[in-house]
C-alpha cells in the first residue's frame, strides 16, 4: 500500500529516475518502477477485435500500432504480446499481421530497445523526437508507405504528455495531441495528472537544478486530461470511446477514435 501511494503521487524514489537524470521522462530504469503489466491490466486482450480489426492470419490487412516513447521497448513488446495473444517465446513466424513501430527521443534507449526485442520481424524501434513535426511526419510516414497505410491503426501515448508540455509549452502539448490524431485512427491516451507536474518540479528544486523552462507560464493546467480530450474532440476530429479506468498510479487511461469510426466506418 505504501508503495501504490508514493506511485498515485508521482513519486519516484531511485535518483536515476528522477526528474533531474531524466528531465523529458526518458528514465533509465522506467519498468521497474511501473512495469508494462500496470497498464496491460486494464488494456483487454481484445482491444484489436473491438475496435473491428483482426490478427488472425485469415485476414489480409495488416494492423499496424504505433507506441510514443517506447523508452526501452518492455511496454511495446508487452502490448504487442498482449494485443496479439502471443508469448516471447513463441514463434515469430505464426503470424504477421501485427506490426509494431516504437519511438522515443533517446538513443540509447532505443538501442537497449533493439537488443531486447523479440520479434524483430514485427517490432521495430527507432529514435524520433515526436515534438520535431517534420522529422516526425518524414520517418513515421515512411513507415507507413512500406504497408500501405497513411495511418496507424492504434497509437499508444502513455505517460508522455507532461514531458512534452514541460520542456516544450502549451502550444506543444496541443500540436502532439493534433500529430498523433493526423497519424492514428486510434489513440490509446494516459496522460499525467496536474500533480505530476508539481512534483516533477518540486524535485527539481529539491536538487538544485533550473526548473522546467515552461512550468509557471503554463496555461494549460488543472485536468490536464479532460483539457486533453477537449482538444481531440474540438480540434481533431476524433471521440472518446472508452475509459479503462486509472491505473495503479491514478492516471486514467483513454481509447479515443475517429468519429467516422463511431458511424461503423472502419
Amino acid at each position: 500500500m505504501m508503495a501504490a501511494a508514493a506511485m498515485a503521487d508521482c513519486e519516484v524514489t531511485d535518483e536515476s529516475n528522477d526528474p533531474g537524470a531524466a528531465p523529458f521522462g526518458n528514465f533509465i530504469n522506467y519498468y521497474a518502477f511501473n512495469p508494462p503489466e500496470n497498464r496491460m491490466s486494464l488494456i483487454p486482450s481484445t482491444l484489436l477485435q473491438d475496435i473491428g480489426y483482426s490478427v488472425e492470419s485469415s485476414v489480409s490487412d495488416t494492423v499496424l500500432l504505433l507506441d510514443v516513447g517506447c523508452n526501452s521497448g518492455d511496454l511495446s513488446v508487452a502490448l504487442f504480446t498482449h494485443l496479439q495473444g502471443r508469448r516471447a517465446s513463441d514463434d515469430a513466424a505464426e503470424s504477421r499481421k501485427l506490426h509494431l513501430l516504437g519511438v522515443d527521443l533517446d538513443e540509447d534507449l532505443i538501442l537497449r530497445a533493439e537488443q531486447s526485442n523479440p520479434f524483430p520481424e514485427n517490432i521495430s524501434f527507432i529514435p524520433l523526437d515526436i515534438t520535431h513535426d517534420l522529422d516526425s511526419r518524414t520517418q513515421l510516414e515512411s513507415y507507413l508507405a512500406r504497408f500501405g497505410r497513411s495511418r496507424f491503426h492504434l497509437c499508444a501515448c502513455l505517460a508522455v504528455t507532461m514531458w512534452v508540455h514541460l520542456n516544450h509549452g502549451d502550444a506543444a502539448l496541443l500540436d502532439l495531441l493534433t500529430r498523433l490524431a493526423s497519424f492514428s485512427d486510434h489513440l490509446l491516451l494516459e496522460a499525467q495528472p496536474w500533480k505530476c507536474y508539481r512534483s516533477a518540479a518540486r524535485r527539481l528544486r529539491k536538487l538544485g537544478r533550473r526548473d522546467f523552462d515552461h512550468f509557471k507560464t503554463l496555461e494549460i493546467r488543472g485536468d490536464i486530461t479532460e483539457r486533453a480530450k477537449e482538444h481531440l474532440e474540438r480540434s481533431c476530429g476524433m471521440e472518446l470511446l472508452r475509459s479503462f479506468g486509472s491505473t495503479v498510479w491514478d492516471r486514467k487511461l483513454l481509447l479515443f477514435g475517429k468519429r467516422k469510426m463511431m458511424r461503423g466506418e472502419i
